[in-house]
């Protein structure tokens, strides 16, 4: 960067300047929130990962076949004196609206079932990011490094008790 008063400057160097500004403004107004420091704690966990289907999905999709099936046996069967075709259709709508739901849920039961068989465990990481005065964040990481000492001895005593996962 050449800003000597005998050479002209550039655009590069122009906006190399007013970036320098920038960053010295933003480090004069950092003493006001260096008040606040950020400790963050990571810890490793062990999860376990499966693919789970969307209920409401499921009960959707069996609502509207059957829906369509409450429409096809309405006009399947001849009328009835009784009654008109509307009132019929909204008398199977109700029913078979109801068993499509519950048939949808039935069926994302199901393959929630089979994808948990696929499940997987993996390992992962806990990043819990704490941020306060630096008297506070200090005893709060204390207490957060207390706590997942105590989580980790217990998860080690779990571990022991259960029976081994396919991977």
């Amino acid at each position: 960067m050449s800003l000597k008063p005998e050479e002209p400057a550039t655009p590069e160097d122009i906006g190399r300047v007013e970036a320098g500004k920038v960053n010295a403004a933003a480090a004069q107004a950092e003493p006001a929130d260096a008040a606040f420091e950020e400790v963050a704690t990571v810890t490793e966990a062990v999860v376990r990962v499966q693919r789970s289907p969307r209920y409401f999905r499921f009960m959707l999709a069996g609502a509207i076949v059957f829906a369509i099936v409450a429409l096809i046996l309405t006009f399947a069967f001849p009328e009835n004196p009784t009654y008109d075709r509307g009132a019929v259709f909204g008398f199977l709508l109700a029913i078979c609206a109801t068993i499509g739901v519950a048939l949808g849920a039935v069926i994302a039961l199901l393959v929630d079932r089979a994808t948990s068989r696929r499940a997987r465990t993996v390992q992962a990481d806990r990043i819990d990011v704490r941020v306060g005065t630096p008297d506070t964040v200090g005893a709060d990481a204390a207490d957060s490094r207390a706590a997942d000492s105590r989580a980790a001895d217990a998860e080690a005593g779990a571990e022991t008790q259960r029976p081994p996962t396919d991977s």
